[in-house]
């Protein structure tokens, strides 16, 4: 999990691990959280999948970057 502060928020991208078959890559499910002032705000769902936990935590910091600026 990956965070950082943007704005008046916090934001976090998260990395789940996947792995459909016993012998194929683990892959990550990215997916995005938006907080402010410890209160959740917004969350997204599985914004798809990635080879690298690291490209998977951007995806969701992505996704949460552009959350807020579509609401302020």
């Amino acid at each position: 999990m990956e965070q950082e502060k943007y704005k008046a928020f916090v934001l976090w991208g998260h990395a789940i691990a996947q792995q459909e078959e016993l012998l194929a890559p683990e892959r990550y499910a990215a997916s995005g959280t938006i907080t402010q002032d410890n209160k959740f705000i917004e969350a997204s769902g599985v914004l798809g999948l990635f080879d690298t936990e690291r490209e998977a935590q951007e995806a969701g910091l992505a996704w949460a970057r552009a959350w807020v600026d579509a609401h302020l």
